[in-house]
This record gives C-alpha cells, structure tokens and sequence, in this order.
C-alpha cells in the first residue's frame, strides 16, 4: 500500500466514478425466471445463471452489493476514497425482457428507487436513466422523465436490445430525447447476441474478459459509421473499459472506413463530415472501468485528449483499492490528473 485513500479531494481532486453498478430485486428475479425457464439468451444465461444462483464468494457478494443504495456502499466507497458514484441499473438492464409492458412498468420502478437514494445522498450518488429502448417513443419520455423530474444526469443503454442496434432509424426517438436534454448517452456493454456468441461463449470469452469490448466496440462503430454524429453534432456518448479497444484501432479504421466508402461495397457506409478519429476526439468519452492500466490510460489521452478520458470504478464487479491507487500514482501533470478523475466527469455529466 503506497498511501491511505481518502474522500475529500486531499490529493487535489475528487474521485468520481462514472460506471457504477446497481440492481433491483425485482430486476435479478426475472433474471433468474428467465434462465430457468428456457427464454433467456445464450450470454444472459451464462452471466446470470452464474451471478444470480451461484454460492460462490465472488457471486454472492457481488449480489449484496448490486442491490446496496445505502451504508454499505457508502462504506466502500469512503474506503476506497471515491467520494461521487455515478449510478445505473447493472447490465442488461431491461433489454432482454421479452415483454415490453413489463420491461417498462420494471425500469421505470428503478428508474424512481435510485431517484429516491441519490436524493438521500445528494453529495455522493448521481443517477442516471435506464430506458426499453425497444419502446423506443416511450424511452424517449422516460429519458425527459428523468432529466426534468428525477434528477439525472445522463442516460444508460446496454449495448444492443435482442439483437437489435441503436443506428437502427427506428430508435431515433431516443436519439432526438438526448439532444432535447442534452444528456450523454452511456453505452454499457452487454454478452453478444447469439448470432455472434458461439465461439466466445465456448471459449469461456464471451463476458468482460473479451466478449463485451467487442460487441460494444461494434455497437459505437455503427452508429459513428451511419453519421449518428452528423446528425447530432452535439451528441456525447460515453464507452467504457478504455473505449473497448477502439482507441487503439484508430489508424486502421479510419484507414479502412475510407477506402470502404470509396468502394461503395456496402449501401449504409456513405461519407461522413470527419473521420472517425475525429468523432472519438469530439463527441466521444472513454473511461477506465476495469482498466487500471497505466500504458492503456496514458494512451488513450495521448490520441483521444485529456478532456476526453474519465475515471470509473466499475464497482462492484471490479471493486479493488490498489486500482484507486494505480490512478493516484499517474505519471502526468496535476492539471491532467484532475480531468481524469473530477472535472471531465463534471463537465459530461452536467455536475
């Protein structure tokens, strides 16, 4: 141990932490129904056949902690010095519920659960909104619901819904909501659909191990590459797991994202206004969540910007003080260090 983590800004910042897990009774027990009854996908019942009924310490702790808005979380949280949590129902939130009319009636439930616990915590919890993007008129209200009623500060979607992508048009409506309030949308990822499982999931790689950085890389790279920022030049979305891999892949999709629209092989890849380097430099931020890696940091800024890189946690799947630690210890300028792990946070998020 290098130095005792503390709340308070001692070190010249405060730590907020921007992809902060929780989850609601109702939300594992259907979870669960879903496993057990056959109708859950082939990722959902690996991750959740294991979290939801499994005896093990990691699982059952995990759990406990999911399902803590209160002193417990407050607890590691001032243990760890995290002094904002920035909150959102864990993956896949309501997106694989097979009916909408319960999905709905689910997420807006929990939608007002963690509105009442941020207001019982004003100074260290911060909401976002959960949506069923497969209503997508109906999320479009409910991101207005909880900008203007509940409080939040961003919206949250677990990479695709059933297989199906935001760049589909039919989900505009959620798209014309963020610009509306102005809200970042969080893409959190979630196990790839079972079109593209198979070999992850034999393999034992279809969770955070790899799975889900390459089924929410190609879930922001479809909609940069429909122009989802032409039309919304103001649009800010946040990826995280230092932007699953995309950032290190940057010469080569642009390289090959160009030379894909002049070959006109393929009917929805047209020219955009930038590159997609310049979209992740302008209307994308990457954080750290599971990726206390000081190489993987430092280049992230290096090719993204300082303004463009965040802090997270990950908790409670990735809950480790020696990570904290790893961002306190940072070979970078004071100024760069205080966007990492406050004020770019506080800018995105309207803080």
């Amino acid at each position: 141990m290098t130095h005792e983590l503390k709340t308070g800004g001692d070190r010249g910042y405060l730590r907020i932490a921007t992809e902060e897990a929780f989850a609601t009774r109702e939300q594992i027990d259907a979870y669960l129904r879903m496993v057990r009854d056959g109708t859950a996908d082939r990722g959902m019942a690996s991750l959740w056949g294991f979290y939801a009924q499994s005896p093990s310490e990691r699982a059952t702790q995990i759990i406990d902690r999911l399902l803590d808005l209160g002193d417990q979380r407050l607890a590691d949280m001032d243990a760890t010095g995290i002094d904002v949590a920035i909150l959102s129902l864990t993956s896949p939130g309501v997106q694989p519920l097979l009916d909408i009319a319960e999905a709905k009636a689910m997420v807006r439930r929990a939608n007002d659960h963690l509105a009442g616990r941020c207001a019982a915590h004003p100074n260290r919890f911060v909401g976002m909104t959960s949506i069923a993007p497969l209503d997508p008129d109906w999320s479009a209200a409910e991101i207005r619901r909880g900008a203007h009623d509940l409080g939040f500060k961003g919206v949250m979607v677990n990479s695709h819904s059933q297989g199906e992508y935001l760049d589909d048009p039919k989900f505009d409506p959620i798209f014309r909501a963020l610009a509306d309030t102005g809200q970042p949308l969080y893409i959190h990822p979630s196990t790839p659909p079972d079109a593209m499982i198979g070999p992850m999931l034999d393999a034992g790689l279809d969770g955070a191990i790899f799975g889900f950085g390459v089924e929410t890389g190609m879930h922001l790279l479809r909609l940069i590459t429909i122009g989802i920022f032409d039309r919304y030049p103001d649009l800010q979305i946040v990826v995280g797991h230092m932007g699953e891999a995309l950032p290190y892949w940057l010469y080569r999709l642009d390289y090959m994202h160009q030379a894909g629209v002049r070959s006109q092989r393929y009917e929805r890849m047209k020219p955009l206004n930038k590159s997609i380097h310049d979209y992740m430099r302008s209307n994308v931020c990457v954080t750290t969540s599971g990726m206390a890696w000081a190489p993987a940091i430092t280049f992230a800024q290096s090719v993204l910007g300082e303004d463009r890189v965040m802090y997270a946690m990950d908790y409670p799947y990735q809950y480790v003080a020696d990570e904290v630690r790893t961002h306190d210890l940072l070979a970078m300028s004071d100024a760069a260090k205080r966007k990492l792990m406050q004020s770019n946070a506080e800018r995105v998020f309207r803080l």
